[in-house]
């Protein structure tokens, strides 16, 4: 498909030059002004801009920065034509995001030659930039994929708590939204990857591959050294995930897993396990964690108890505000029960019967 060339240039003289010397190389579209540019933008996205710098209405300097401001045609390549020879008014263009000058009057070698060599690097830029996306969303898919696959294995082995890590995934993420929409520790979850953290839910119980299956299925309450044993798949979750950091080298989805593992069984007064961190001490993607595990632990049956209404859970959560839980975070949750509830509904009427 032939390229489409904008030569922008106040001067009639250089528009026909610039016409004639490119007209059977390319598809050329010859504008007076920067304003007829963007007004044309709007329906046609040329392959390259040649952009006059000195112009009446607009400058290209102008042109440029605006062109640079927003994603439609940021990535468009330009070359300023111009007779401002000075190293000054080159480098302000360069910086503006140029990528190369041509002086005026020019010769049509030099013309062809710039635009073509411009062209095929744009080319190969995109072309890289395509396969650099390809090869990142396999691997994206690749990690989810091993997510997903431990964390069944790890409810695999648990009979007692079949659809926990989906359901809590799916609450940690309405949790966690409601916390960008309001304003919850916004300096802390400004720079996570929200897609990351969530995900990383899934691995928060992933310790309980290391847990006897007597007591992991025992179908009664545990003894006093089986519960110890139990506390311990949260230490064991943390060193399980540190090692996949370690040979992976993906730090920042693994860092997530890692603090929703080793913390979500941490309670704000300081009484939890593994570590008996307190307040904001404990990390909190581990604060989060363990206000929805708790959750769905309270609206579940076990072999030893009946599962409690929602609203039952909700009254419990906030009751533990500041003893178990962070007490803003707590507050949120007790705030959006009602999204809360209606994705507990939803989940259920997926479960097989």
């Amino acid at each position: 498909m032939q390229k489409t060339i904008f030569v922008v240039d106040d001067s009639a003289t250089n528009l026909s030059t610039a016409e004639k010397v490119l007209e059977n190389h390319y598809r050329v579209i010859t504008l007076s002004s920067a304003v007829k540019m963007f007004t044309i933008l709007e329906k046609v996205t040329p392959d390259l801009i040649l952009l006059d710098i000195e112009m009446p209405d607009m400058s290209g300097f102008e042109a440029m920065k605006r062109l640079k401001s927003g994603d439609s045609y940021s990535e468009i390549p330009v070359i300023f034509l111009t007779a401002l020879t000075d190293a000054v008014n080159e480098a302000h263009g360069i910086e503006l995001g140029a990528v190369d000058f041509i002086v005026k009057p020019f010769s049509e070698p030099v013309l062809l030659n710039r635009i073509k060599n411009h062209l095929s690097i744009d080319e190969l830029i995109r072309e890289r930039t395509t396969q650099l996306r390809e090869r990142t969303e396999k691997l994206v898919q690749l990690q989810s994929g091993i997510v997903y696959g431990m964390a069944d294995l790890v409810e695999s082995r648990d009979a007692n708590t079949g659809g926990h890590i989906d359901r809590t995934t799916e609450y940690y993420k309405i949790l966690l939204d409601a916390m960008y929409a309001h304003g919850i520790y916004p300096d802390d979850i400004r720079d996570w990857n929200p897609e990351a953290v969530v995900s990383s839910a899934h691995l928060h119980d992933l310790g309980k591959i290391c847990i006897p299956d007597s007591i992991l299925n025992k179908p009664g309450l545990l003894s006093r050294d089986e519960f110890n044993i139990m506390k311990g798949h949260a230490a064991e979750g943390e060193r399980i995930i540190d090692k996949m950091a370690t040979r992976t080298g993906e730090a920042e989805f693994w860092q997530y897993a890692k603090m929703c593992a080793g913390y979500h069984h941490e309670r704000w007064d300081g009484s939890g396990y593994p570590y008996g961190l307190s307040g904001s001490k404990i990390p909190l993607p581990g604060r989060i964690m363990a206000i929805v595990d708790v959750y769905d632990a309270l609206t579940s049956d076990r072999p030893y108890k009946q599962a409690f209404s929602s609203d039952e859970a909700m009254h419990t959560i906030r009751d533990d505000s500041g003893k178990h839980f962070d007490p803003l975070v707590a507050e949120l949750f007790y705030e959006i029960k009602s999204r809360i509830e209606a994705e507990k509904i939803k989940l259920s009427s997926r479960a097989p019967v």
